[in-house]
């Protein structure tokens, strides 16, 4: 009797280590994201070690790049006292956005969700590279796994999303010392969801659209803008659509128009930004850093001060800086963006790029 206790005992101590050593080289050959390696590859890990801090966020902004780089949380809180959070990342699928909406409620219900509709133009999913930037960041829920089901490609399986070893294990000749000491952390560069570039590269030559042979959004997108409206109306939050200022990818009239009446239809708050660039402030040849395609601190800042009075004056959303614990927190937050901003500013000065946060000399 002692014996076979004894084995149970070894087998399940011989189990457990083998665990830990999975564990272990699951952190090892994971690709680490950060300063100089794809900075986006943060975003949506970034988001659990703030969820619900200091009475929560009044503001989650969903979405793609359209989202994490055209808006400031740091500024909507120090103009507006409006506390938020950028639920973004890159080319984010309306599918992803619905399940990291229902993900981010388990956690905290702000006043007003913002969906930014970009992605209503795709309507199957797209690349496993996007979806790794998307997905391996949540954490497991049945959210997770039916955004993994809803989103992977032909080659994809569910198993290598659960059990990432499955998916890195050859990236061994790869490995870096980074991979060593960066195997339980990560560098993130985010503020509240936010990537900040101050570089300046002005919009010139813009593409126009080239036509479709349809504008009409995929049914699948539909369902899923419907589900998210109806979600948003079951937890009680303000559900705002949005275009965001880019001038590229082309945003169609025709694509606009359908946005537009489904908002009519359901009742929904729909600003199409694109429009706005004139009121709110926003110069194309000072305000983006790649030609367009996003704003930059300038400009990111410009739209969130237009926003931020829109959600105080038409929504009411209360100025919060009068909260000691909560003012106390976005201090430290406002201190390091603007600790960021100044060591960008510096880069921009002494390379002529920002060489510490993953951009490119110019050519």
């Amino acid at each position: 009797m002692h014996t076979r206790k004894k084995a149970v005992l070894t087998g399940i101590a011989a189990l457990l280590i083998l665990a830990v050593l999975l564990l272990l080289l699951q952190e090892l050959f994971r690709p680490k994201y950060g300063y100089g390696n794809i900075p986006e590859g943060t975003l949506i890990a970034d988001y659990y070690d703030e969820a619900g801090e200091a009475g929560g966020h009044d503001v989650i902004f969903i979405g793609d790049c359209e989202v994490y780089e055209n808006f400031s949380p740091i500024t909507l809180w120090e103009e507006y006292g409006i506390t938020s959070y950028i639920r973004g990342s890159a080319q984010q699928l309306i599918w992803q956005s619905y399940y990291l909406l229902e993900d981010t409620l388990r956690y905290e219900k702000p006043d007003v969700v913002v969906f930014n509709v970009l992605s209503m133009q795709y309507g199957t999913p797209q690349s496993e590279a996007y979806n790794r930037l998307n997905l391996d960041g949540m954490r497991l829920s049945v959210s997770k796994i039916k955004a993994v089901l809803a989103s992977m490609t032909e080659e994809e399986s569910l198993v290598s999303y659960l059990f990432p070893l499955l998916r890195y294990h050859d990236r061994w000749s790869e490995l870096t010392v980074r991979d060593f000491t960066g195997m339980f952390e990560t560098q993130s560069l985010s503020h509240n969801g936010f990537l900040m570039r101050a570089d300046v590269k002005a919009a010139e030559n813009v593409p126009t659209g080239r036509p479709l042979p349809s504008y009409a959004f995929a049914d699948t997108c539909w369902e899923y803008l419907e589900a998210m409206r109806a979600l948003c109306e079951r937890e009680g939050v303000e559900l705002i659509l949005i275009k965001a200022p880019s001038l590229y990818p082309y945003w169609y009239e025709q694509w606009d128009e359908q946005i537009q009446a489904y908002a009519e239809e359901k009742g929904l708050r729909y600003l199409n930004f694109l429009e706005m660039t004139d009121t709110i402030g926003i110069d194309f040849s000072t305000d983006t850093y790649d030609g367009g395609l996003h704003l930059n601190l300038s400009g990111a800042e410009k739209l969130s001060d237009w926003f931020g009075a829109y959600l105080a004056e038409e929504l009411g959303l209360s100025d919060r800086r009068g909260e000691s614990d909560t003012a106390a927190v976005w201090a430290e937050k406002a201190a390091r963006y603007h600790a960021m901003e100044a060591d960008q500013l510096r880069e921009l000065e002494e390379y002529g790029y920002l060489k510490s946060y993953g951009a490119k000399a110019p050519q």
